[in-house]
């Protein structure tokens, strides 16, 4: 698989090349806005650099991965479907669930590929509760919970995407940005309707017009109950920070924290600890999984049309916040 990589400034950036070598493609180019970050990008990684939007469809990518501000994402991807190139999209990719909405339309007029990047959706935890129900042990969910604590946001104005800050632009704070993981890790658990009970959006510590924590709690048809909970008030500037995935069944209680995960099982009263997978390298995972079901001519695992449905219920949880 040939991919090109724009938007390089983006800080998802070095994960997606790092996973689209482990997954074995190449990198036919890279390019971005500002073409000094290109080819700082470029120089640094060992990868051909372009100084213009079509330099880098000229190499014939199989796959284009799109990231940059949500300002000018939409643009740029109408191009990449206009020149008829399969893509990922990077988060956040609009500023509204309007434009989002636009951006689905057109994808869908031409039929394009388009996977979105929500790897935890490929951690230990989902891929146990897989085995399990293959085998008919899982059991009924009861509930479950999905929590990303990260830095202060300072952090992104020292990596350069200070937009992510401005609520215009990014759409929102730490909910919009990292609760798009537990929204959709709870869309694709739920049964039937996903109602929110309860939110709690605010700046807890951090003088800044987005967000620093939030709290939703859901409950889907079957009775279900999720809790998303993020935010940027980990005491660290370091990548990472609090991590921790949980979910509950009739005959199984799994837990993930990225850097360890295990799963217990009631009907042979085992506690086994699964094979961890740090969320930062989960983005291999997806990549993997988004090229072989290109070879395949498969649909995306998280589509863009999970996207929008997960930045749907989060606008419904600013409202409730506001109640």
């Amino acid at each position: 698989m040939r991919v090109c990589l724009l938007g390089v400034s983006h800080w998802h950036a070095g994960m997606h090349l790092d996973a689209v070598r482990s997954s074995g493609g190449e990198i036919s180019a890279v390019w971005d806005y500002d073409p000094r970050s290109a080819a700082a990008f470029a120089r640094s990684l060992d990868v051909p650099a372009c100084a213009h939007i079509e330099g880098a469809f000229e190499t014939r990518p199989d796959l284009a991965v799109v990231m940059g501000s949500p300002a000018d994402v939409p643009d740029l991807v109408l191009k990449v479907v206009s020149a008829g190139i399969s893509m990922v999209l990077e988060k956040p990719a609009a500023p509204t669930t309007g434009v989002l909405r636009e951006i689905l339309k057109a994808v869908q007029e031409r039929d394009s590929f388009v996977a979105v990047p929500l790897p935890n959706r490929f951690g230990p935890a989902f891929g146990a509760m897989a085995a399990l129900e293959s085998e008919g042990r899982l059991g009924r969910i009861a509930h479950a919970h999905f929590r990303i604590v990260n830095g202060p946001p300072q952090r992104y104005r020292e990596d350069g995407v200070g937009w992510m800050l401005d609520p215009t632009i990014g759409g929102g704070g730490a909910l919009r940005n990292l609760g798009i993981h537990g929204i959709d890790a709870a869309l694709s658990l739920a049964q039937g309707t996903l109602r929110i009970v309860a939110a709690s959006v605010a700046n807890r510590i951090h003088d800044e017009p987005v967000e620093d924590h939030a709290h939703v709690v859901l409950c889907d048809d079957a009775g279900t109950l999720f809790t998303v909970e993020v935010g940027y008030t980990f005491a660290s500037m370091a990548p990472g920070g609090d991590f921790e995935w949980r979910i509950a069944t009739g005959n199984a209680y799994l837990i993930d924290r990225g850097e360890t995960a295990q799963c217990a099982t009631l009907d042979d009263g085992e506690v086994r600890m699964l094979a961890p997978e740090h969320p930062s390298t989960r983005y291999r995972l997806f990549m993997a999984d988004t090229f072989d079901r290109l070879r395949s001519g498969e649909r995306p695992t998280v589509s863009l049309e999970d996207y929008l449905a997960a930045m749907k219920v989060i606008d419904a949880a600013y409202e409730k916040a506001k109640a």
